[in-house]
């Protein structure tokens, strides 16, 4: 072959290999919503009444919205914090895709739940060399003393590097293993390892691109640190805080579309004297059901008050679904007075966590335990999510399922 011709077909290959490169790097959404067949069997198992028959009759065409978060992407059946959980939830038409942020040994920022979930998500513990860095290394159970198998390795124990060499995993641990693997064959049987392969951990910065391009708005929750402050020195909660937000900046994303979250008020009171474009939409996750035994049905049990919140700069508060929700006399579900005081006050609900407690044929867990008395089947998550959206107010849903509330609000013409 003559080399002129050589170098054309050269050039060629590697225009296609550049082709080929770029699409594996920016996959294309379906025109419409994919919300599969799990919508409709919720529908199939709803109570009989006007609300199952307004939903049976609806078939689409289903949408993207930002009513419908995906958290941590789709972990329902997608390793949480993936890169395939949040192109699952993309496709499946989730508006706004959530990165938990933590950080490494090396101070940079990844997605995790927490800091040290990494011996439940991922697979460390059959990386013999990092496995040796966690810090707690797997100890086995013991049947004869009833002590349960247990690990703890962080994000902090790692370098970025190290943590790029790993594989997410479905989260979950057997506490009963008396070796590393079967410990980490702990997925709950109402999920699924079938996706679970090879999940892909994202750095926080590879969490930006992706969701930019999959058209969503950013939800990064800022995670409490689980070993002392300021870190290795001189990494304090400020410039973590300063850290993350940065990240979008750099990026070019317009502060109106990052809902940054934090449990601790105090990150919160942070953005709205440092970054108030950011703070705009900053979002207060509660906190008070576990420091100071919150009641959604007593107010002296919220310190601060809805008003006081208000007026210290917060702006979006996010609880747990049972604190918005309540039962009356007959056994009804409607707004807690909690969710009654924050809208009163001004105050922006987005509730957590849809499709979090698995089967709720016998009544659900954390997520329902204040209308437990209310659920007994799968299809009562949607009677729950109608009441959150149409008498709660709710402005959008965390779900390990997006699909589900993306059908919801594309039924009922929901932004």
């Amino acid at each position: 072959m003559p080399i002129r011709h050589r170098s054309v077909l050269v050039s060629a290959f590697l225009i296609v290999a550049l082709m080929e490169s770029a699409a594996a790097q920016s996959v294309p959404l379906p025109h419409e919503a994919q919300i599969g067949p799990r919508p409709f069997y919720l529908v199939d198992k709803m109570k009989d009444g006007p609300l199952k028959t307004e939903l049976s009759q609806c078939t689409g065409p289903f949408r993207k919205t930002d009513f419908s978060i995906g958290h941590r992407g789709a972990p329902l059946q997608f390793p949480e914090h993936s890169k395939e959980s949040y192109q699952a939830a993309a496709r499946m038409g989730a508006g706004v895709i959530e990165c938990d942020v933590t950080f490494t040994k090396d101070r940079q920022l990844v997605c995790r739940h927490s800091q040290c979930d990494l011996h439940t998500t991922t697979n460390i513990l059959s990386v013999p060399a990092l496995a040796a860095k966690c810090s707690q290394p797997f100890s086995p159970a013991d049947p004869a003393s009833g002590r349960k198998a247990s690990a703890k390795c962080c994000t902090s124990d790692i370098t970025l590097a190290e943590f790029k060499t790993l594989t997410a995993k479905m989260d979950g641990f057997n506490p009963d293993a008396v070796t590393a693997t079967d410990y980490q064959n702990g997925t709950p049987r109402w999920r699924t390892d079938l996706y679970a392969a090879s999940g892909t951990l994202m750095t926080h910065d590879e969490s930006i691109a992706l969701i930019k391009s999959l058209g969503a708005k950013f939800t990064p929750e800022l995670k409490a640190p689980e070993v002392a402050m300021p870190f290795d020195g001189d990494y304090s909660q400020e410039k973590y805080a300063t850290q993350m937000l940065q990240a979008y900046k750099t990026a070019g994303i317009p502060p109106e579309n990052v809902f940054a979250q934090s449990f601790d008020l105090a990150d919160i009171l942070f953005w709205v004297k440092t970054e108030p474009a950011f703070a705009a939409q900053a979002v207060y996750l509660e906190d008070r059901y576990e420091k100071q035994g919150l009641d959604p049905n007593k107010p002296e049990t919220w310190k601060p008050s809805m008003a006081e919140l208000k007026a210290s700069g917060v702006k979006i508060l996010a609880p747990p679904i049972y604190a918005m929700l309540a039962l009356n006399a007959q056994g009804e579900i409607v707004p807690s007075e909690y969710a009654k005081a924050a809208k009163a006050a001004g105050l922006d609900l987005i509730g957590w966590s849809l499709e979090r407690d698995g089967p709720l044929n016998k009544g659900g867990g954390f997520y329902h335990k204040s209308i437990k008395a209310a659920i007994d089947r799968d299809g009562d998550t949607l009677t729950v999510l109608d009441v959150l959206a149409k008498q709660v107010g709710v402005r959008g849903m965390f779900s390990d399922w997006p699909a589900t509330t993306t059908f919801y609000a594309s039924c009922m013409g929901m932004k």
